[in-house]
């Protein structure tokens, strides 16, 4: 007969739960962010160690490369500059919960618009500065208002998904900028537009240099001031103005926004031409304050990054600024170590990790003791 054999039930002395959050701390957001960034970094340094690099001696390359002294300083600023405006333009989007995916098409266009007043001669060569600014100014905001207003409309009309028009209209966008350059306003057939007179051009601060010899070859130009007004009417846009509770109330529940009488319909409309208008003027900033002619290479993804920009500032304007400090010097060091490796591969992972992280903020991690 064989021996009786007894079986015991092994159980660990305490059990996870994963609850969903009633009320998220204030701190736990930042905390949240902070944390996804030092992963990615970490994570980035592992891959560039894998393939043989140094990730040290990258990132402090990158470092002094953004940050190092006042003259690589101002660069950084000017790489940041538009990212602010691509920036805050999916951040009003989001904050409504409409995926603006399309800042980069509207940076485009708002560029071609600014350019086009100039270009075609609807501001004179000889008219001054405080004449053709403006004009450039506005042209931009409505060509990149008018590039919103078709996704705005399709998703309020009709319920198209904007992720796919915004999306696919980037590519229009950059197929018309390029038609422009190689049809219809080339220099000498080369895929560039002939420089805009000095008029044209944003103010820099080392065209000061002369009485303030501390500016000298400095590059930060007005659309950095042009940026920082922005974020300002854009915080008191959405925390200040009934218009920006509604905006608010609409992205948190939609129900009872409609319950509440507000105009969901149109207000889909006015937020993604907003959106679309703060991309357009970073689109003219950079073409009125850097390359001062239409090119097809104006941006290295502005407003892919400002993707990037608006989820890590959490959706606050004032917030976009020094997040789009830091990217822009991730942008302009970037370049020197590999323009289309280093800069994306780290951008690509602190995305993820932004993305991974919002399950933080929306579950808890409870962990409990088993009772004898």
């Amino acid at each position: 007969m064989a021996p009786a054999t007894s079986t015991r039930n092994y159980q660990l002395p305490f059990t996870v739960r994963v609850e969903r959050r009633l009320n998220v701390p204030g701190w736990l957001s930042p905390a949240v962010s902070l944390g996804a960034i030092v992963v990615a970094l970490l994570l980035g340094a592992v891959v560039l160690a894998l393939v043989g690099g140094n990730p040290w001696a990258a990132y402090a390359h990158i470092g002094k490369a953004a940050f190092g002294d006042i003259g690589v300083f101002s660069d950084t600023l000017v790489k940041a500059t538009p990212l602010m405006l691509t920036g805050l333009a999916c951040a009003v989007a989001f904050r409504m919960k409409l995926w603006n995916i399309g800042a980069e098409g509207q940076f485009f266009v708002g560029a071609l618009c600014s350019s086009a007043v100039i270009l075609s001669g609807l501001v004179p060569k000889d008219a001054p500065r405080v004449v053709a600014i403006p004009v450039m100014t506005v042209a931009g905001v409505i060509g990149g208002a008018l590039w919103g207003f078709v996704p705005g409309f399709l998703k309020a009309k009709l319920k198209v998904n904007e992720i796919i028009t915004t999306l696919m209209m980037n590519y229009i966008a950059i197929a018309l900028v390029n038609f422009f350059v190689f049809a219809v306003w080339s220099e000498g057939g080369f895929q560039m537009s002939a420089m805009f007179q000095k008029a044209a051009w944003l103010p820099r601060l080392a065209d000061y240099a002369k009485q303030y010899p501390i500016f000298r070859g400095l590059t930060t130009h007005a659309g950095l001031i042009i940026a920082a007004i922005a974020a300002v009417i854009v915080w008191y846009i959405l925390y200040r103005s009934l218009w920006g509770y509604e905006i608010r109330l609409i992205g948190d529940n939609p129900r009872a926004a409609e319950y509440a009488g507000i105009n969901i319909t149109r207000n889909t409309v006015l937020v993604m031409m907003t959106s679309g208008a703060l991309a357009g003027l970073g689109g003219m900033s950079e073409i009125a304050g850097v390359v001062h002619r239409l090119q097809t290479n104006i941006s290295p993804g502005y407003g892919f990054t400002g993707i990037i920009i608006a989820w890590l500032a959490k959706l606050n304007p004032i917030v976009v600024i020094p997040v789009s400090v830091l990217f822009g010097g991730l942008i302009l060091a970037g370049r020197e170590i590999q323009p289309a490796g280093v800069p994306r591969l780290i951008q690509g992972i602190i995305l993820f990790m932004l993305i991974a992280s919002e399950v933080l903020l929306r579950y808890q991690i409870r962990i409990e003791r088993v009772g004898k």
